[in-house]
């Protein structure tokens, strides 16, 4: 049986588990003769000892990947658990978005009468006892029916009539309103069409899951010049962000792992779904970019930049932190101490604003470099003479965490003298986990049709979280004005002017 076909939870386990057993016993069987080769050869123990902490590591993070939990979080000098039996919510939250209905209560007949003396209790005018109270109002899906007049002259000669809606393509029997909601229901909040089609099913409205792809097929069609300006729109920014995460394309003959490609600036980000992790691939989504690119290690984004006079490449630190935190549990002081340094980098930049704000831009800017030159240099000095005195076995998580470091470093300090650089790419990898959400629950595309309509509205709806413009009104907004002139483009930015 192969391990790769077996699906179900409990027999991975199973398996998992017999794993585990079988390498502790080939530990022990690699330690006892790594102990007689080293007597025969006179080897220095401290070598074979070092080389058995290694394999030890090694067995600690496979268990770590099958069986543990997957955080960056550390714990901090005076944290204190906080006492959860103590919490008692986080109380009424304010809702200024949401309308207020007035519903008035009144006394029956029946109970109008005053228990002591009998008589008729008589209302008090513009006196009463409020409270609110949160609740839905369902969804309903109604047929609009469209009744155009027609005109005539009294000579005859002309015949018109009254316009009728904005319709997606001529003939269609659903609104853009309809198909805009399909896609936010998507491609925003994660639902597979099957499921909207059961979800509309049980409010009223008959369909199926095709008709709700047509809908989608149709409205990418119209939005494409809207997401090619927004492209170009992101890759005019003197810096962006890249990142990739896989993507599957179930095809009738057979399924394939392609990869979603994303190109982050601070107001958009554009995601372009191709089927390799490649240099070509890379080449393709920066598209002939000229500035700086934030990324992390993958060797794809050096090759391309080594390849001709194109951008200048810039390296993560969370990426480099990331790598000490797997080392910590094994190497805990050294690990203790980088990621210390690395956090007063951190610190040094929450002292500074975001530049997001072109009116203080130029500002922000020179504020920025000024304490990253007093402040993170001496810092990241510290880092290198740190590093360069540690003495770890390559094939060892601290070794690696090291290399990964001094690797990158040319990357890792451009920040230095560069204030628009940020210091990690954070913001790109959070803008993939719509993308890494969706593919949970819809697993991909069906098509590669599929895959380019997924790109299309997870770029606009993203990049209309960026701007701070609520998603779906931003993509109705465009729809209406993209099919009032195919030649207008509404970017997100534009809503907040």
């Amino acid at each position: 049986m192969q391990i790769e076909r077996i699906t179900d939870t409990n027999t991975l386990r199973q398996v998992a588990v017999l794993l585990d057993r079988e390498n502790r016993r080939l530990h022990e069987r690699l330690q006892a003769l790594a102990a007689e080769i080293d007597h025969l050869k006179g080897r220095d123990a401290s070598t074979l000892q070092r080389e058995l902490d290694a394999l030890k590591e090694l067995l600690a993070q496979r268990e770590q990947v099958i069986f543990g939990e997957t955080t960056e979080k550390r714990p901090h000098p005076g944290d204190e658990t906080p006492d959860r039996a103590a919490r008692r919510g986080h109380g009424p939250r304010v809702q200024p978005s949401l309308p207020i209905l007035d519903v008035l209560h009144e006394l029956d007949e029946a109970d109008r009468i005053c228990p002591q003396c009998g008589g008729e209790l008589a209302e008090m005018a513009g006196q009463t006892e409020d409270s609110e109270e949160v609740t839905v109002v369902e969804r309903r899906f109604a047929i609009l029916k469209h009744q155009r007049k027609k005109y005539r002259c009294a000579c005859n000669g002309c015949v018109d009539t009254a316009p009728g809606p904005v319709k997606l393509q001529p003939g269609s029997r659903y609104s853009t309103a309809f198909a805009v909601e399909v896609a936010v229901n998507k491609y925003l909040d994660h639902l597979p069409l099957e499921r909207q089609a059961r979800i509309m099913r049980r409010e009223g409205l008959t369909i199926d899951s095709q008709t709700l792809w047509d809908q989608l097929d149709v409205l990418a069609g119209v939005l494409k010049p809207t997401c090619d300006a927004l492209a170009r729109h992101v890759l005019e920014a003197e810096v962006v962000g890249a990142d990739e995460t896989w993507w599957r394309l179930m095809e009738k003959k057979g399924s394939k792992r392609w990869w979603v490609w994303s190109v982050t600036r601070d107001d958009a980000v554009i995601y372009k779904t191709l089927p390799s992790r490649s240099q070509e691939a890379a080449r393709q989504v920066l598209n002939g970019y000229r500035g700086i690119v934030m990324a992390d290690g993958y060797a794809a984004y050096d090759a391309l930049a080594r390849a001709g006079p194109s951008f200048t490449l810039a390296h993560c630190w969370a990426h480099v932190r990331r790598k000490f935190i797997e080392a910590e549990p094994h190497f805990p002081e050294p690990c203790r101490k980088a990621l210390d340094l690395i956090g007063q980098l951190y610190a040094v930049e929450g002292d500074v604003p975001s530049p997001s704000d072109p009116a203080n831009r130029a500002e922000t800017l020179a504020l920025r470099g000024r304490l990253r030159d007093e402040r993170s240099r001496p810092i990241v000095r510290a880092i290198r003479d740190w590093a360069l005195a540690q003495r770890s076995l390559p094939e060892s998580s601290l070794g690696k965490a090291v290399a990964y470091m001094l690797g990158l470093w040319k990357g890792l300090t451009l920040f230095l003298d560069d204030p628009r650089i940020p210091l990690d790419n954070n913001q790109t990898e959070r803008g993939l986990r719509s993308v890494v959400l969706g593919r949970k629950n819809h697993y991909g595309s069906r098509s590669e049709r599929g895959t380019e309509v997924a790109a299309l509205f997870y770029s606009l709806l993203e990049s209309a979280k960026l701007a701070g413009v609520e998603p779906k009104l931003y993509l109705l907004t465009a729809t209406r004005a993209a099919l009032a002139n195919p030649k207008a483009v509404t970017l997100p930015h534009d809503l907040r002017r």
